[in-house]
C-alpha cells in the first residue's frame, strides 16, 4: 500500500540528487525548471503539482522540532552530533573555493556528523552579504543558496547564525558604525546595538530579508526549507554595559518575536555561551568559570533561555581561555568541562524543560602544555554526557566541535580547528558518537537515521 508512493518519492530523490550532482560539477542549475516525476495522492506533496511544489519536493524532508526538553524528528527523539564551520557561505561565493563547501560536507556526512552550524551574515566585510542597511549582494545570496543545496545533498542540517558580537564579518560593530555615519545613531558604543530604534529597525530589515530568501536554485524560501534546523540570533551576545541583563533580555524578546511572526515553522535559539546572571541561584553563579563568576558581561542563562520565542539554550565552553589566569591543570579543566555541561543540561530538565545543545565546544592548541590526546579526552568527557543524557531521554540534545575545517585551509585555521583526516583517533571518537546517538533512533524509517547508521555499519575508518 505504501510501496508505490514510497518509489515515487525515491525516483523525485533520485532526480533531485543528480541535479544537485550536475550543479556542483558544472554550475548552476535552475531546480524550479526541472521536470520530476509526478507522485501518487497518497504522497505527502500538495496537490496542485506546479513548478514551486516540485522544488519543494525537492528538498522534501520532515522538519525537527521541539516537544518539551528534547527535539523530535520523524516522530522521534532527534540527537545532534554536529560540527562548526563558520566559512561556508564566504567558501561559496568564488568558483575556486566552493569545492571546500563539498569537501566539508562530505567529511561531515562520512563521520555520521547530522547538523553544521555556520554562519549566515557578513556586514561590510570582504564578500558582504548585507553591504550596507538593507541592501545585499545577490552574488552572496547565491553563494547560500549553494550552501543549502549543498547541505541537503549530503543529509545535513544546519543551524545559521545571523549576526555576530565579535567584530568578525562585521558584526555588531558594523551596524553601529553605519548608524553613526547616517547620522542617525545614538551611540558609537557598540552595545548600542541591543537598544538604538534605528539600529533595530536595520536588523529586523536583514531578518525580513534572509527569512524570506528564494533559493535560486530550489525557488524554496528558507522559512520554508527543512535544511535549516535553526536560526540562532546571534553568536555570543554580550552587553557589557548593562550587567543587570535587562537591555539584553529586551533585545532578545524583541527580535525572537520577530522571527517567529515570520518563520514559525523553524526553531529558534539565542547563542548564548552559557554564563549564569544576576536572576540565578548563587549555587549556579559558583559554575561560571573564572572572571565570569563576578561579571557575565549582560547575559543570564536561565532568564535568556525561559523567553518563550526560544526552542532550545546553548551553550559554549573554552576551558582553555575561560580558566587562563586561574593556571588550571588538565585535571581541573576536565572536571570543569563536566561541570559546566551537566549543570546546563540540569537546567534544560528541571528549569526550562526545553533541550540544551553545546554548540560550541574546542581545546585550544596554544595552551601550555597541549597534547593532542587531551583533545581526545576532552572530547569524550562532553560526548559521555550528552549520550547519557540521550539515553535517559533527557534534555542534553547534542555537541558541535569547534571547529572543522578540510585539508588546505590554513588561512581559516584559528587555536581550535581539526582537520579530521589529520588526527584518525578524534576521527573515530566524532564518528564513535554519531553512531551511538544515531542507534538510539533504532527502528526509525526516516532517511537520516537510516544514513547515519549505514555509515556506522561501514565500520571506522
Amino acid at each position: 500500500m505504501a510501496v508505490g508512493s514510497g518509489l515515487a518519492l525515491y525516483h523525485v530523490l533520485g532526480v533531485a540528487t543528480c541535479v544537485a550532482l550536475l550543479y556542483f560539477t558544472f554550475g548552476e542549475v535552475d531546480l524550479r525548471h526541472i521536470s520530476l516525476p509526478s507522485m501518487p495522492a497518497s504522497a505527502s506533496v500538495p496537490g496542485s503539482w506546479s513548478s514551486s511544489s516540485r522544488a519543494a519536493a525537492a528538498v522534501a524532508a520532515p522538519f525537527v522540532e521541539r516537544r518539551g526538553a528534547q527535539l523530535f524528528l520523524d516522530g522521534r527523539p532527534f540527537y545532534a552530533n554536529g560540527w562548526n564551520s563558520y566559512w561556508l557561505m564566504d567558501q561559496a561565493v568564488e568558483p575556486r573555493s566552493r569545492d571546500r563547501v563539498s569537501r566539508m560536507f562530505r567529511t561531515g556526512a562520512e563521520m555520521g556528523l547530522t547538523v553544521c552550524r555556520s554562519w549566515a551574515f557578513n556586514d561590510g566585510a570582504y564578500n558582504a552579504l548585507q553591504v550596507s542597511p538593507g541592501h545585499f549582494d545577490e552574488r552572496v545570496f547565491k553563494a547560500l543558496d549553494r550552501v543549502l543545496v549543498e547541505a541537503a545533498r549530503h543529509g545535513v542540517r544546519l543551524i545559521l547564525s545571523l549576526a555576530n558580537n565579535l567584530e568578525a564579518y562585521g558584526g555588531k560593530t558594523q551596524y553601529v558604525r553605519w548608524a553613526w555615519e547616517e547620522g542617525v545613531g545614538l551611540s558609537a558604543s557598540n552595545d548600542s546595538f541591543f537598544y538604538d530604534p534605528a539600529i533595530r529597525d536595520y536588523f529586523k530589515v536583514y531578518l525580513k530579508t534572509l527569512l524570506t530568501r528564494k533559493n535560486h536554485l530550489t525557488g524554496v524560501e528558507y522559512r520554508d526549507d527543512p535544511t535549516i534546523l535553526a536560526w540562532e540570533l546571534m553568536n555570543e551576545p554580550r552587553c557589557t554595559t548593562d550587567p543587570s541583563g535587562d537591555t539584553l533580555q529586551r533585545w532578545m524578546e524583541e527580535m525572537a518575536a520577530y522571527v517567529k511572526s515570520i518563520d514559525k515553522k523553524h526553531l529558534l535559539t539565542v547563542g548564548t555561551e552559557g554564563f549564569y546572571g544576576p536572576t540565578s541561584p548563587q549555587e549556579k553563579l559558583n559554575v561560571n568559570p573564572g572572571i565570569w563568576k563576578d561579571n557575565n558581561y549582560g547575559s543570564d542563562f536561565i532568564r535568556n533561555a525561559k523567553i518563550p520565542d526560544i526552542d532550545f539554550a546553548s551553550i559554549h565552553l573554552y576551558p582553555d581561555t575561560w580558566l587562563q589566569q586561574q593556571h588550571a591543570t588538565v585535571d581541573e579543566k576536565l572536571k570543569f568541562v563536566k561541570r559546566w555541561v551537566a549543570s546546563h543540561i540540569e537546567d534544560g530538565d528541571r528549569e526550562l524543560g526545553k533541550p540544551v545543545l553545546t554548540t560550541e565546544f574546542g581545546l585550544s592548541h596554544r595552551a601550555k602544555g597541549f597534547d593532542h590526546a587531551h583533545r581526545d579526552v576532552f572530547y569524550k568527557a562532553v560526548y559521555d554526557i550528552v549520550y547519557r543524557s540521550a539515553v535517559r531521554g533527557g534534555a542534553g540534545a547534542g555537541a558541535f566541535v569547534w571547529q572543522l575545517a578540510v585539508e588546505d585551509m590554513e588561512e581559516f585555521h584559528d587555536d581550535f580547528s581539526v582537520v579530521p583526516s589529520e588526527h584518525p583517533s578524534l576521527h573515530r571518537l566524532i564518528k564513535s558518537q554519531s553512531c551511538r546517538l544515531a542507534r538510539l533512533r533504532r527502528g526509525v524509517a526516516g532517511e537520516e537515521a537510516k544514513r547515519t547508521l549505514s555509515v556506522c555499519a561501514a565500520g571506522s575508518s
